[in-house]
C-alpha cells in the first residue's frame, strides 16, 4: 500500500473509530509500527491528527483560523450558549473566554443583565456595548488566532480578579487527553481565568467532542461541567462521563 493511501486510511479510521493506536494498525496492515508512526507524525504536521503516546487522535477542527470557526458548527454554538446563559443568577460577575461561542453567548445574554463580565477577548467586550453589564476587558498581548489577550502581562491581570463563573472555551474535548487548545500561552491564560472563578463551564460545540489539540488546559474532572449538545447516549458522552466529566445537556 501506498504512503498517501495509508494515510487516507488512517485519517478514515480515526473518522470512524475517534483513535488509532499505531500497534493494531501495523498488525492489521503487516506493516512495522515504525511505519505507522512515520504517517501519524506526517499527519500530526499536517494538522490532521494529534499524536498520542502508542497512537493518534482526531485533530480538532476548531483551531482553523477565526473567520472559518465563525461558520463551523453554528447551530451547535447557539444551543451551548442558550444553556450556558441560563446558568448565570442574576448580578453575577462571569469570566468569558474568547472564542464563536462565547460571541453566541453575548447574543443570547439579556441587554439587561446588570452584573459583571471580565473577559480578555477585546471581540466579546465590542459586543458588549449595548448591554447594561459592567465589562472589564483583560489586556496584554494579542493573540490573534483567537482574538484574545495571552502572554505574562494577561496572566498577571487575570490573577488579580475574581468571580462566580468562567465560561471555558477550549478547541478538544476527550476522554484520554481531557481538554486542550492549540497554543501554550492560551493553555496557560485559560488556567489561569479557571482558577479565579468559583465554578468553571466548557463550551463543547459538537466539533470539539472525541477531537484533541497539543496543549493540555485542565482534566476533564477539574471543571463543574462540560456543556454539550451531544446526546447522553452517544458512546462519546458515555466515555467522557466515565473518564470524570461531569456533562450538562442542552434542551
Amino acid at each position: 500500500m501506498l504512503a498517501a493511501a495509508r494515510k487516507d486510511l488512517l485519517l478514515d479510521r480515526l473518522r470512524r473509530d475517534g483513535r488509532i493506536v499505531a500497534k493494531e494498525m501495523a498488525a492489521e496492515l503487516g506493516l512495522s509500527e515504525d511505519s505507522i508512526r512515520r504517517d501519524l507524525r506526517e499527519l500530526d504536521e499536517a494538522g490532521l491528527a494529534v499524536r498520542v503516546y502508542g497512537g493518534a487522535l482526531p485533530a480538532s477542527p476548531a483551531v482553523a483560523d477565526y473567520a472559518t470557526r465563525t461558520t463551523v458548527a453554528t447551530d451547535s454554538k447557539r444551543r451551548i450558549a442558550a444553556t450556558a446563559v441560563a446558568l448565570i443568577p442574576p448580578g453575577a460577575t462571569v469570566i468569558l473566554d474568547g472564542g464563536t461561542t462565547t460571541l453566541a453567548m453575548v447574543d443570547a445574554l439579556p441587554r439587561t443583565f446588570r452584573g459583571t463580565i471580565i473577559t480578555h477577548s477585546p471581540t466579546v467586550a465590542a459586543a458588549l456595548l449595548d448591554h447594561e453589564a459592567e465589562v472589564f476587558l483583560i489586556g496584554g498581548r494579542l493573540f490573534k488566532h483567537s482574538a484574545v489577550s495571552c502572554g505574562a502581562a494577561a496572566v498577571e491581570a487575570a490573577s488579580r480578579v475574581g468571580a462566580d463563573l468562567f465560561f471555558l472555551g477550549v478547541t478538544g474535548v476527550h476522554a484520554t487527553t481531557g481538554l486542550t487548545t492549540g497554543d501554550a500561552d492560551e493553555a496557560a491564560m485559560k488556567r489561569t481565568l479557571a482558577s479565579r472563578a468559583a465554578e468553571t463551564y466548557v463550551l463543547a460545540s459538537e466539533e470539539k467532542i472525541e477531537a484533541a489539540s497539543r496543549y493540555g488546559v485542565l482534566g476533564l474532572g477539574e471543571v463543574t461541567g462540560i456543556i454539550t449538545d451531544v446526546g447522553a447516549d452517544a458512546a462519546s458522552a458515555r466515555e467522557l462521563a466515565a473518564a470524570g466529566a461531569a456533562l450538562v445537556h442542552t434542551a
